[in-house]
């Protein structure tokens, strides 16, 4: 149960960060500091995904049991997405562009954690018999 719990207050606080991206959003739009500052007009799209996947997350965290697919979506783009930053970043250095690796580490931390926390504790299966195996309606060997 504390798994559980814990696993429902990573994905509120997951879903509240995504949510919270919106502000950011805003500001690159209104100002269109996306296009006329950083160069970089994929900025305003990525924030939407993330933007997009919170209430999802915030619906999720009420009883993460039910939402283990959306959750593991969650925690796979994650790492997904630090791999890729992963790439540029050192692509970025070999260029000569100082680029900080902070923002990878902190998306795989999510990923990693949400996986961690997924991860269900495996419960002693039953014991199969033959005659389970072979049609019995009750599964006992007779």
């Amino acid at each position: 149960m504390k798994r559980e719990r814990m696993l429902q207050v990573a994905v509120g606080l997951l879903g509240l960060l995504y949510v919270a991206l919106i502000y950011p959003l805003y500001r690159d739009l209104v100002h269109s500091s996306w296009l006329l500052e950083m160069k970089n007009e994929c900025e305003p799209m990525f924030l939407s995904w993330f933007i997009a996947l919170g209430p999802f997350l915030l619906l999720a965290a009420r009883k993460p049991s039910s939402h283990r697919s959306l959750i593991a979506f969650a925690a796979c783009q994650s790492l997904v997405h630090s791999s890729v930053m992963t790439i540029q970043t050192v692509e970025a250095w070999n260029h000569g562009v100082h680029r900080d690796f902070t923002d990878v580490v902190i998306v795989g931390l999510i990923g990693a954690i949400l996986l961690a926390l997924l991860r269900e504790r495996r419960k002693q299966s039953a014991l199969v018999t033959p005659s389970a195996l072979s049609g019995s309606p009750t599964g006992l060997v007779e």
